[in-house]
């Protein structure tokens, strides 16, 4: 099978059995794991608190983001929002909160029980402006410059063909329209063992780029005014990387500098 195929297995076999469980797995291993992040590296070490904002519902929180985009996105009254990799829908009924009854969102995920698990949510919250299409990021169920926001959280290095993610993200945005990504990037290099790791590449870890890559790669998706709003390391305790890493591969891994950091990023059209 070939990798990119392979990576979508993973992803989409682990964030199935998210969905049909109660959550509470994090984005960053198994359920039998620990709480909360669920690999060992302590509860909700990706994930940030929502309930302080208008829209938050519990149900739709199973704690799989790295970062709140809708806090640094402009949403606007009346606003198109698409929400990249919506899961269970607990960024889309925060934007929701923010376009009104005026605005839209739809969301996207390529998990059919993620996706079902967000269409019980939205139908229980009585949302009639909110949809959830089943789909890859790499090939939007969406219409060419209909969108005015995109928003996607800890879901883009899930994504085999990041350059073809950013051109379908650039395809569906309005002019000037806007965007915000919270992931996971890379500062330095991670061995290569680490990103053959099935856990570690449904856990947002081998799959993500170096931090230069990942901006370099929304600039040739013809993306301008790219900032990073926020930005923080995330940390990887020996004994999540034991499993993937030798004790000389580990030592050389915590020589080399390199590191794990949540960010968030904004650009436009």
């Amino acid at each position: 099978m070939p990798r990119a195929e392979k990576v979508r297995e993973i992803v989409r076999e682990k964030y199935g059995e998210i969905a049909r469980e109660a959550g509470g797995a994090g984005c960053c291993g198994p359920a039998d794991s620990d709480p909360g992040c669920g690999c060992g590296c302590g509860p909700d070490a990706f994930h940030e608190a929502y309930d302080h904002l208008a829209g938050y519902s519990p149900d739709a929180d199973l704690g799989l983001g790295c970062g709140v985009p809708t806090e640094s996105a402009g949403i606007r009254e009346g606003d198109t929002v698409l929400d990249l990799g919506s899961g269970a829908g607990n960024d889309a009924f925060v934007a929701r909160a923010i376009v009104g009854a005026g605005g839209r969102v739809i969301g996207v995920d390529m998990t059919p029980e993620m996706i079902a698990r967000a269409r019980a949510n939205a139908a229980k919250l009585g949302h009639a402006n909110v949809e959830f299409r089943l789909g890859e990021i790499e090939h939007l169920p969406v219409a060419d410059g209909s969108v005015d926001v995109v928003i996607s959280n800890c879901v883009l290095n899930l994504v085999p063909d990041k350059k073809r993610a950013f051109a379908e993200i650039h395809r569906v945005m309005k002019p000037a329209g806007r965007f915000c990504i919270s992931d996971i990037v890379v500062e330095g290099t991670l061995p290569e063992a680490l990103r053959r790791d099935a856990e570690m590449i449904a856990g947002c870890v081998a799959g993500a780029s170096r931090r230069e890559d990942y901006l370099r790669l929304m600039e040739e998706a013809g993306f301008a005014g790219i900032e990073i709003a926020a930005s923080r390391e995330i940390d990887l305790p020996d004994e999540l990387l034991r499993p993937s890493l030798d004790p000389d591969a580990l030592r050389s891994f915590r020589e080399s500098g390199s590191s794990i950091r949540s960010v968030t990023v904004v650009g436009r059209k």
